[in-house]
């Protein structure tokens, strides 16, 4: 019978996969859509209103100006797409930015982008749940008064949806994304028919609403509100987060990947930018007004008056008179928000996995878990997620300021790279044709690099001091540790190089058996420790209690044993000291020999025993560790809680686990996983 944790484990998790049934995780462009798309389609939902909410700082009659920026947003998307897909063809492998700023720009540049990834992508977990659960909380007021709670409890959702599995999560995840762009399809379709064909005049319930510019801003003041166009352009450049996740995810694909990624790219691009301009302009003509600061803009509006978000005005106006209509869009809006999510459960567990083959970050995040998902870097992703949640109280608002940053530091890196890929291959390319190609890609992949910098700078000018300053603090730690890991894994490997000199073998090897009571487990390691045939044999005991030590004494000269028990004195009631003292004073006597230290253990069956036992054979254990020239060997003895049965439910539970052999330069030990 299994128990109880491997049974919770199976039924979050399912059966483990073999790890060659790898190929069967791969996925078709129907299901790919969704996963690494679900985060640039909603940006849709909010994107928009974040134009709006920027601009309403001037007042109501900055609105007219919103679709020019929505329209400023379409042709940097247009490029990065455009970009993106020349990134697929040239760089299959699934390092995306990372490879390409690595092998063109040089390992520290690759760095930065990894380190602007990494960010962008706990990032995008936080902004998406906590943007999904405003929705939510737009419907059902319960959930809008605990934010924080329930953004917790979505993303530890979605990281167990995950930890099943990349192509069962994206089977989940799929019809909600496709049901998404039917209803936004479907909202502006039917809004603007009704507008432009059935001549209704619709108007959203903000429209109104007496807008107060801020400060004293207004349209006519040319430089504060060209700054302003600025920032609405910024904000709503968050709409081309997560298009890179798509070229970090090549591997993922079925064959051929790089045109697969491609075509899903170009779906991605032209469905998100329809569905931009589509509310973009509906919000225009229903008169629709969001603000920044509702008690201090709206005339009239109280300190608790809850601003609709801008697809839950349309929806109520377009479909007025079809309720139903109005709670699906609300509902797969909050849907999609949260699911955008998955695109970062997907791209910072590979990034990891990349990162730490590279020896950037810690093994464990390269090792794939019983569902050939990289568990560890799903788990890492939402623990930080979660801590981001907490601390800014789940608020969108505060939280996208510190969006972008990583986002557009990632794409303007990557589009410069790709620029010194195309110049040296073309320094060696003699065919016309693929020269014409080539200079065609870097053509798109120099304007690509234009755009994306210069948005980059509007960025960290416009929202350097909202927030943006915390993402490139958080960038530049992880750089700084990402690089402390690799000195530290390249020392570690130094170290460990056998010399050209052949090893000197020990003098003598002087065995010492510590002794704690006169029992099976002594007796036992008494007699592994003889067949070692060492030059000494000595057994152990400290003297904490004299009443004890002395009943140890009398069965040791009863039971008539050879081996000389020796007593060390413990005034202070230590028991690893003495130890420790005793076994350096062999080593100082004769440094060319070896002291090998025998320690008696239990072994038991259940979890509670362990608190039980063993503590301080660990303790010994971990301070002779540090002692150059000993070895430390444990000698088991297994109580009777160590059944037949529950051996065999370890032995099950291993034949399940597949095999994973440590890759070269690793550890040679199991890696724990899951």
């Amino acid at each position: 019978m299994a128990s109880p944790t491997s049974l919770l484990k199976r039924l979050l998790l399912g059966r483990p996969f073999r790890s060659d049934r790898l190929q069967h995780t791969l996925l078709p462009k129907r299901i790919a859509l969704p996963i690494f798309a679900s985060d640039a389609l909603s940006s849709v939902a909010y994107a928009p209103g974040e134009i709006l909410l920027t601009l309403s700082v001037a007042g109501a009659a900055a609105y007219a100006y919103s679709p020019w920026v929505a329209l400023a947003v379409v042709v940097v998307m247009l490029t990065v797409v455009a970009s993106y897909r020349q990134n697929v063809h040239a760089y299959p492998s699934g390092g995306g930015d990372y490879e390409v700023a690595t092998v063109n720009l040089g390992p520290k540049a690759g760095l930065g982008v990894a380190s602007a990834l990494l960010v962008d992508y706990v990032l995008t977990v936080a902004v998406s749940i906590s943007s999904g659960v405003d929705s939510l909380g737009d419907a059902i007021p319960l959930i809008g008064q605990h934010k924080v709670i329930t953004a917790v409890v979505l993303i530890a959702v979605l990281a167990a949806l995950n930890l099943r599995g990349l192509k069962e999560s994206g089977l989940l995840f799929a019809i909600p994304t496709y049901l998404f762009m039917f209803s936004i399809v479907g909202l502006v379709g039917w809004g603007l028919f009704r507008i432009l064909v059935l001549g209704q005049d619709l108007k959203a319930s903000s429209a109104g609403l007496t807008i107060l510019p801020e400060h004293g801003m207004s349209v006519a003041t040319s430089f504060a509100f060209a700054f302003l166009l600025v920032r609405a352009f910024s904000s709503g450049c968050a709409a081309l987060t997560g298009v890179e996740a798509i070229s970090n995810g090549v591997p993922a694909f079925k064959a051929p990947k790089s045109k697969n990624a491609a075509t899903t790219l170009l779906l991605l691009g032209t469905i998100s930018i329809a569905m931009m301009l589509g509310i973009v302009a509906l919000s225009l003509m229903t008169g629709l007004q969001y603000v920044e600061s509702p008690k201090d803009q709206i005339v009239g509006a109280t300190a608790n008056y809850k601003q609709p978000t801008v697809i839950a005005q349309l929806a109520e106006v377009v479909f007025n008179h079809f309720p139903p209509g109005f709670y699906l869009v609300i509902a797969v809006t909050a849907l999609i928000l949260v699911l955008a999510a998955n695109t970062a459960f997907n791209g910072f567990p590979v990034l990891g996995s990349i990162l730490a083959q590279d020896r950037y970050l810690p093994r464990q995040l390269h090792t794939r878990g019983d569902r050939l998902a990289f568990s560890n870097g799903i788990m890492f992703l939402a623990a930080f997620a979660a801590v981001l949640v907490v601390a800014f109280q789940a608020q969108t608002t505060r939280l996208i300021q510190l969006y972008i940053v990583g986002v557009f530091v990632s794409f303007t890196l990557s589009q410069i790279g790709m620029l010194r890929h195309w110049n040296r291959l073309l320094r060696t390319e003699r065919d016309p044709v693929a020269r014409r190609r080539m200079n065609r890609s870097k053509a798109i992949n120099g304007f690509g690099a234009v755009m994306t910098g210069f948005v980059l700078i509007l960025v960290l000018l416009t929202k350097f001091t909202h927030g943006a300053w915390i993402s490139l603090a958080a960038m530049a730690v992880i750089y700084a540790v990402m690089l402390a890991i690799r000195k530290h894994y390249d020392t570690v490997a130094r170290e460990l190089v056998p010399s050209e000199e052949r090893p000197v073998l020990p003098a003598r090897n002087h065995a010492v058996v510590l002794v704690s009571k006169v029992h099976l487990p002594t007796m036992r390691a008494l007699a592994y420790a003889k067949a070692t045939r060492p030059d000494t044999l000595t057994a152990l005991t400290v003297n904490v209690d004299t009443a004890d030590t002395r009943a140890i004494q009398a069965e040791w000269d009863r039971r008539g044993i050879s081996v000389p028990l020796t007593v060390v004195d413990s005034p202070y009631r230590e028991i690893s000291r003495p130890i420790i003292d005793y076994v350096k004073s062999l080593r100082r006597e004769s440094p060319r020999d070896v002291v090998t230290v025998f320690i008696p253990e239990y072994v038991v069956g259940r979890w509670w025993e362990h608190l039980l036992h063993n503590q301080s054979a660990l303790r010994i254990k971990g301070r002779l560790l540090y002692e150059s020239g000993v070895m430390v060997v444990s000698v088991p003895w297994q109580l009777d809680s160590t059944s037949a049965t529950n051996l065999d439910r370890l032995d099950r539970s291993l034949a399940r686990t597949p095999a994973r052999g440590p890759r070269p330069g690793e550890d040679g030990y199991v890696k724990t996983h899951d």
